[in-house]
C-alpha cells in the first residue's frame, strides 16, 4: 500500500462514526415475550468530536436509548427486540456481559443527572476515581494516584489534594458532577453519554460544566451524546439534534435547522415552549402584604447556648435578608447554589429555625414561635417541592394525600373530599384522579397534584422551591401557566425559588438576587433582567445558556 492510499484510508477512518444506532427497537418485557415497544426503529450516528443532543418529553425514549447503548437496560422490564448498536463497528447487542464491562469506561462512559447517586457516600472521591484505573489497568498505586490527580486538575477542581481526600457530601453539586466526569473520562473513552448532567445546577456552574465537556472533547476527540430537556443548553453545545417522541425519531438536523427552522409540529411545540429570558411587562400587584421578612439570619453549624438561644457562630447561609410579598404577587429568589435561596425558603416555612430576624405572616411574627403555637399558622403557608416523584406517598391514593392536611385541622372528611375535588379541578385535573395512585401519572401531572395539595389548605403564601426545574419544557410551560392562573384567581402570594432565569423572567413580578447569603439586588423583573445594576447579576445573565436565541420565533437574534 503506498502513502497516498494509506492517507486516504486514514481519512476514511476519521469519517467513520464512533457510534451507529441502526433501526434499534426496545420493548417492555411481557409474560409471553416482548410487550409494548418503547423505542421504535431508531437510527442515528455520532462522529468523533461531535455533540449530538437528544431532546423530547419524558417517556420519549431518550434515557432508554442511552441505557441500551451502555448495556444497562433492566433485564426484568426492558429488552432490545431489533436493530444494531455499533461502537466503532462492534455490535454491542451481541457482546457478552464481560465484554460490555470492559468497554464501559474504556470505550464508552456515562454521566448521570444526579452525581450523589453515582458516588459512594462512604468512600473518598479520590479512591472512587482510582477504582476505575485499578479495575481496568495494570498501573501501580502511585502511578494511579498521579493519573487521578492530573484528571482532577483537568476538570478544573480547586485544591485537588483536598478534593482527593474528601467525601461526596463535603463537595458542592458542581464539584461532585466534575468528579463523576473525571471518573467517566479518565480512561479516555471514545464515546461519552451525558444524561441530563446539568439539570440541577445553577447557570454559572452549568456553564463551567458545559465548557469542561467541550474542552475535554476537543482535546480527546470524544463523541458526545447529550440528553437534555434544556433547549438553552442545546443551543450552546449541539452540532446535531435528534428529536424523539413516543419512542420514535420525529426530526433530525443541525442545531440551526432544528432550532431556527423546525419542520415538524411537535418540534415547533417544543421549541416554542422554551421560556424567554426577556420578561413581560407586568402590572405590579398592590394588594395587602401577606409576608414580611426582616433581617433574617441563619447560621449552619451554630450551637445552642445554655439558655436555649442560638449563637451566631458557624457558617452564614442567610444574612440580613429583607423581603415583602403581597397578595397575588410572585417574588422570585435567584442565585447560585449556596447563595441562600433554599435556606430563606425553609426559614420562612419554619422547617428550620432562623438565628435572628422576623417572619411576619399576616402581621404575626412566626420566627420564634414554639411548635405548638406554630401549628395553627402552618395552614396559611404551604410549599411545593422540586421533585414531584418524592413528594407523594406511593402507597396512598392521591385523594388521601390531598385531604391529609385538612383532616389534621379537624375538617370533616366529607368537606375535605369536596375541597380536594375542587382543588383538582382548579389545577386542571379530572375528578377521577382522586382515587388513583401517584405512579399512574406523569411528572407534570404529579406536580399539579402537589399544587392541588398545597392550595386545598387555602394558604396566603405558597412557596415553590425549584418547582419546575425537573420538568420538560412543554410540561414546565403548562405548570408555569397554571401557577400564574392560580395566583390571579385565588390571590395567593408566591415565593418562587429558582436557578433558572428564563423561568423567573416569565412568572415573577419581583426578583431578588442572592449571593453568599446576602441580597445583592432586587427590583421588578424587567429592571433586574434588562437593566441589572450589579456585576453579579450581569454575570448570572451572561451565563444563561442560549441567551442569544429567541425560541419564541424560531430564529437566532444578535
Amino acid at each position: 500500500m503506498n502513502q497516498t492510499e494509506s492517507s486516504a484510508d486514514a481519512a476514511r477512518s476519521a469519517q467513520q462514526p464512533v457510534l451507529t444506532i441502526d433501526k434499534l427497537s426496545v420493548a417492555l418485557v411481557g409474560e409471553h415475550g416482548p410487550g409494548r415497544p418503547v423505542v421504535k426503529s431508531l437510527s442515528f450516528d455520532v462522529k468523533a468530536g461531535e455533540t449530538v443532543c437528544i431532546v423530547g418529553e419524558s417517556g420519549s425514549g431518550k434515557s432508554v436509548t442511552s441505557l441500551a447503548v451502555m448495556g444497562l437496560l433492566p433485564k426484568d422490564s426492558l429488552t432490545p427486540t431489533g436493530g444494531r448498536i455499533l461502537l466503532e463497528g462492534e455490535n454491542l447487542l451481541e457482546a457478552s456481559q464481560r465484554r460490555l464491562r470492559d468497554l464501559r469506561t474504556t470505550g464508552m462512559a456515562m454521566v448521570f443527572q444526579e452525581p450523589m447517586t453515582a458516588l459512594n457516600p462512604v468512600q473518598r472521591v479520590g479512591e472512587q476515581v482510582d477504582e476505575v484505573l485499578r479495575l481496568h489497568t495494570k498501573l501501580g498505586r502511585e502511578e494511579r494516584r498521579k493519573r487521578v490527580i492530573a484528571m482532577l486538575e483537568s476538570v478544573h477542581l480547586p485544591d485537588v489534594e483536598r478534593i482527593y481526600r474528601s467525601y461526596p457530601h463535603e463537595l458542592s453539586g458542581g464539584q461532585r458532577q466534575r468528579i463523576v466526569i473525571a471518573m467517566a473520562l479518565i480512561l479516555k473513552p471514545r464515546l461519552l453519554i451525558a444524561d441530563e448532567p446539568t439539570t440541577a445546577l445553577d447557570v454559572t456552574t452549568q456553564k463551567q460544566i458545559l465548557a469542561l465537556i467541550k474542552e475535554l472533547q476537543t482535546e480527546q476527540g470524544t463523541a458526545v451524546i447529550f440528553i437534555t430537556h434544556d433547549f438553552g443548553v442545546v443551543a450552546e453545545i449541539a452540532d446535531r439534534i435528534v428529536v424523539m417522541n413516543q419512542g420514535s425519531v420525529v426530526e433530525t438536523g443541525t442545531r440551526d435547522e432544528i432550532l431556527a427552522h423546525p419542520k415538524q409540529d411537535y418540534t415547533r411545540m417544543l421549541v416554542s415552549s422554551v421560556p424567554s429570558l426577556i420578561p413581560h411587562h407586568r402590572t405590579q400587584p398592590t394588594g395587602e402584604t401577606v409576608l414580611t421578612v426582616k433581617a433574617l439570619t441563619k447560621y449552619y453549624g451554630s450551637s445552642k447556648s445554655w439558655f436555649g438561644g442560638a449563637t451566631a457562630s458557624g457558617t452564614p447561609a442567610a444574612q440580613d435578608v429583607d423581603l415583602i410579598l403581597r397578595r397575588g404577587e410572585v417574588v422570585g429568589v435567584v442565585g447560585e447554589s449556596g447563595s441562600g435561596k433554599s435556606t430563606v425558603a425553609r426559614c420562612v416555612m419554619r422547617l428550620i429555625d432562623p438565628n435572628s430576624g422576623e417572619i411576619n405572616l399576616n402581621g404575626t411574627d412566626i420566627a420564634t414561635m414554639g411548635r405548638g403555637a406554630l401549628m395553627p399558622m402552618r395552614k396559611r403557608i404551604q410549599i411545593v417541592f422540586q421533585d414531584p416523584y418524592r413528594s407523594l406517598n406511593p402507597r396512598r391514593r392521591v385523594g388521601e394525600s390531598i385531604i391529609e392536611g385538612l383532616l389534621n385541622y379537624n375538617v370533616s372528611r366529607a368537606e375535605a373530599e369536596s375541597k380536594a375535588r375542587h382543588a383538582l379541578k382548579t389545577v386542571g385535573l379530572p375528578e377521577d384522579v382522586y382515587d388513583r395512585y401517584p405512579h399512574q401519572f406523569s411528572g407534570g401531572q404529579r406536580q399539579r397534584i402537589c399544587i392541588a395539595r398545597a392550595l386545598v389548605m387555602e394558604p396566603d403564601v405558597l412557596v415553590a422551591d425549584e418547582a419546575v426545574s425537573a420538568l420538560d419544557v412543554s410540561v414546565q410551560a403548562q405548570v408555569l401557566a397554571l401557577l400564574d392562573e392560580v395566583r390571579e384567581r385565588v390571590g395567593v402570594g408566591v415565593l418562587f425559588i429558582t436557578h433558572d432565569l428564563r423561568v423567573a423572567a416569565q412568572i415573577c413580578d419581583t426578583i431578588i438576587v442572592m449571593q453568599r447569603g446576602r441580597i445583592v439586588e432586587q427590583g421588578t423583573a424587567v429592571e433586574v433582567l434588562t437593566k441589572p445594576r450589579e456585576s453579579y447579576t450581569r454575570a448570572l445573565i451572561e451565563a444563561a445558556p442560549g441567551r442569544h436565541w429567541d425560541f419564541q420565533h424560531f430564529r437566532a437574534v444578535a
